[in-house]
C-alpha cells in the first residue's frame, strides 16, 4: 500500500493515533542496525549524510511522543531507545557526531528534547547510566553552539526543557536569553518575524507559535511569558484562518512546503496549550479537514514513506536543506494526541469556519486575502514586501509572485530558456533578448493602502516597474507602469491549470484555459493599457507546478519599445470550471484613477 492513510477517515482521536503508527511503521526497514540512523533515499542535502540520517530518526518523534503521552501504543520504542544509545555514543559506529555552529544536528536535537520533556518514560528511564550520560553530553552542546538568529533559538529552549524534565544539568540562562530574543521578534497582532527578516510564511505558525505554545505548556513556572505566548497565538489564529478553504486546503506560500500538513499543526498546538482561540469545534474542523485534504494527495513513495515535494514527489521545488527525512516534520501536526480523550478539543463536534469576508487585509504579511463566497478557493495577493535574504532556491517564486492560490498553487522554473521553462505564473516576466526572462524578486518600495498593494521593482538594469494589485472578487486586478530604456518583451501569467482535458483560448487581449481542474484566465482592460497584448496558452515544462505535474499557463504577451507603458488586466481563477465561466462573463471595471494616470489626465 503506497498511501498509508488510505481508508482512514481521520475524524477521531483513535483515527489520528492510527495515522501516526501507519506513517511511522514504513520507516522500520530503513533503520540502521543500531537504530540511530534512518536512510530513506539517496538524494543529497546541504548537510552531511549523517545529519540527514539523524533527521530521519528524530523527526518522527514529533508525532510519536504525543502518541505515547496520550496513551497510544507504538511497537517501535525499543528501536528508538537503542538509537538514542548508539547515536549519542562518541565511540560507537553510529555516533551522530558533535555539532558545530549552525549545524543541522542542532535542529534535530529539538525533537529529542521534546520527547524527553513529554515522555521520559519511553526515551529516558529505560536507558542505562552510560547511555544517559552520553545523551545528556551530546544534547548539552546546543548551549555552546551558535544558531541562526531566528526560530532555531527555540531548539535550545526545547532541549533545555527536556534536560530539566529528566533532572539533568541544563542552562536556564541560555534558555532565558533565547526566549527574550525570540519575543523581540513579535510584530503585534499576533505576528512574529522569523528573526530580523521580512519573511512571513508558515514558519510563523508551525515554528514560532508552535514551539512557543509547547513552552507555555511544559514550563508552567514561567507564567507571564506563557501568557504572552498564548495571547499572541490567539490573535494570530484570527488571521491564519483566512489561509484555509472549507475543504481543508491551505495557500502554499514561502519555503519549506515539503513539510506539508505541518501547515495545520498550529491548530492542534492551540489545543495542546488549552487556547480556545476559536470555538473548539472550529479548531478541530480546521485541523482535521486539513489532514484529510493531504491524505488524498499522492505524496508517498512506493514504500509508503513521505516524499520530498508538495502535491506530489518533486525535487524541483525543494530547498537545498530537504533531505529524504525532512518531510517528517509534518508529524508536528499530531501534537494534540498528547491531550486526554476527554479534552474539549476531542469532545467537540467538527464545525465549519464561520463565514469570513471576501477580502481581508493582512498588513503584517503585506498580503490581501480574497475568498470566494463558498470558501472553496482562497487567493493571497502578495505586495512584494517579503524577501528571503539568505536566498533559498526559487525565492522569487515562493515570496514575490503577485498571487498565490489554494487550488492552483504556484510554479517554479525548470530552466532559463523561454517561457515554457520559466513557468512564470502570476508574474510579469520581462526579457531583453526574447529568451531569458526576469521577474519581480524583491521590491525597491512596497506599501499597502487599505486593500490595494503597491510595489516598485527593477528586474534588470534600465527597466523599472511599478505594480498595483487590487482585489475585485472573484477577480483581482493588476496595473503596471513599465519604464524601459531599451526594447523588452513582456509575458504576464495567470494561474497554471492542469493540462488534461483543457479548453484553451488565445485571442487579442485575452487568454484562458478551462478543464477538469478548473479555469484560469487573464483579460486586458480597456482604458489604460498603452500597448496591445496577445493571449497565449503556454504548455509549461512538466513538474514546475506544486500541485499539478502537467499544466498550461494563460499568458498575455507584448513587445515594448523604449519609454513608458501602462498595462492593466483582470485575472480570474476558480477550481470549478462552471463557476469560472459564469464569472468570466462579468469582468470587473478598472478604477478611474488607473485610466487617468495612464492617459496623463491625473
Amino acid at each position: 500500500m503506497t498511501n498509508p492513510l488510505a481508508g482512514n477517515p481521520l475524524r477521531t482521536r483513535a483515527d489520528l493515533q492510527e495515522a501516526v503508527r501507519d506513517l511511522c511503521t514504513p520507516l522500520a526497514p530503513a533503520f540502521s542496525p543500531g537504530g540511530a540512523r534512518v536512510r530513506l533515499g539517496s538524494t543529497g542535502a546541504s548537510f552531511d549524510d549523517t545529519a540527514a540520517e539523524l533527521e530521519g530518526f528524530a523527526r518522527p518523534l514529533w508525532g510519536l511522543a504525543p502518541l505515547a503521552a496520550g496513551g497510544g501504543h507504538f511497537d517501535g520504542w525499543e528501536t528508538y531507545r537503542r538509537g538514542l544509545e548508539s547515536g549519542s555514543d562518541p565511540g560507537g559506529p553510529e555516533f551522530w557526531g558533535d555539532p558545530v555552529d549552525r549545524d543541522q544536528r542542532l535542529v534535530e536535537m529539538a525533537a529529542i528534547g521534546f520527547a524527553l520533556a513529554l515522555v521520559p518514560e519511553q526515551v529516558w528511564e529505560p536507558l542505562a547510566r552510560p547511555a544517559r550520560d552520553n545523551l545528556v553530553r551530546w544534547l548539552s552542546q546546543i548551549n555552546q553552539r551558535g544558531t541562526p538568529d531566528n526560530n532555531w533559538l527555540f531548539f535550545r529552549v526545547l532541549v533545555n526543557l527536556g534536560l530539566a524534565r529528566i533532572g539533568a544539568a541544563h542552562d536556564p540562562t541560555a534558555t532565558g536569553e533565547a526566549l527574550d530574543r525570540l519575543e523581540s521578534f513579535s510584530l503585534g497582532d499576533g505576528w512574529y518575524s522569523d528573526g530580523p527578516t521580512t519573511q512571513r510564511d508558515y514558519y510563523i505558525p508551525f515554528a514560532m507559535h508552535f514551539y512557543g505554545l509547547i513552552y507555555a505548556t511544559l514550563a508552567p513556572g514561567d507564567v507571564e511569558r506563557a501568557a504572552r505566548f498564548r495571547e499572541r497565538a490567539a490573535l494570530f489564529a484570527r488571521d491564519f484562518a483566512h489561509w484555509f478553504t472549507r475543504d481543508g486546503a491551505a495557500v502554499p506560500y514561502g519555503r519549506s512546503l515539503t513539510y506539508r500538513f505541518a501547515q495545520g499543526a498550529f491548530w492542534g498546538a492551540l489545543a495542546f496549550a488549552d487556547v480556545e482561540a476559536l470555538p473548539w469545534g472550529v479548531l478541530k474542523g480546521l485541523a482535521l479537514r486539513h489532514l484529510r485534504w493531504w491524505s488524498r494527495r499522492p505524496i508517498f513513495q512506493p514504500g509508503s514513506t513521505l516524499s520530498i515535494g508538495y502535491g506530489y514527489p518533486n525535487l524541483i521545488m525543494a530547498e537545498g536543506y530537504n533531505s529524504p527525512g525532512s518531510p517528517y516534520w509534518a508529524l508536528k501536526f499530531f501534537l494534540p494526541l498528547a491531550l486526554p480523550g476527554d479534552h474539549a478539543f476531542w469532545q467537540a463536534e467538527e464545525a465549519a469556519l464561520p463565514e469570513l469576508p471576501q477580502v481581508h487585509a493582512m498588513p503584517q504579511a503585506g498580503m490581501v486575502i480574497i475568498r470566494d463566497r463558498g470558501g472553496r478557493h482562497v487567493t493571497a495577493l502578495a505586495g512584494g514586501t517579503q524577501w528571503a535574504e539568505w536566498g533559498p532556491r526559487h525565492a522569487a517564486e515562493k515570496y514575490a509572485k503577485f498571487a498565490y492560490s489554494s487550488a492552483f498553487a504556484f510554479s517554479v522554473p525548470a530552466g532559463g530558456h523561454g517561457l515554457a521553462q520559466a513557468a512564470a505564473d502570476n508574474m510579469l516576466a520581462l526579457s531583453d533578448d526574447g529568451v531569458h526572462y526576469r521577474v519581480r524578486e524583491r521590491s525597491v518600495e512596497a506599501a499597502a493602502d487599505g486593500d490595494a498593494l503597491r510595489s516598485l521593482w527593477r528586474p534588470m538594469p534600465g527597466v523599472e516597474v511599478e505594480t498595483w494589485l487590487l482585489p475585485s472578487p472573484p477577480w483581482h486586478l493588476r496595473v503596471h507602469r513599465l519604464r524601459c530604456e531599451r526594447p523588452v518583451d513582456s509575458a504576464e501569467g495567470g494561474f497554471a491549470v492542469g493540462r488534461d482535458g483543457i479548453e484553451p483560448l488565445e485571442t487579442a487581449g485575452a487568454a484562458w484555459a478551462v478543464g477538469p481542474s478548473g479555469g484560469s484566465g487573464l483579460l486586458d482592460l480597456p482604458g489604460a493599457s498603452s500597448d496591445a497584448r496577445d493571449g497565449r496558452v503556454i504548455l509549461t515544462e512538466p513538474n514546475t507546478n506544486l500541485i499539478n505535474p502537467g499544466t498550461v499557463l494563460p499568458t498575455l504577451v507584448a513587445r515594448h519599445d523604449p519609454g513608458e507603458h501602462w498595462l492593466a488586466c483582470a485575472v480570474l481563477a476558480d477550481p470549478d470550471g462552471d463557476a469560472w465561466r459564469s464569472a468570466w462573463a462579468q469582468p470587473p471595471v478598472l478604477p478611474a484613477w488607473v485610466a487617468e494616470r495612464a492617459t496623463g489626465t491625473r
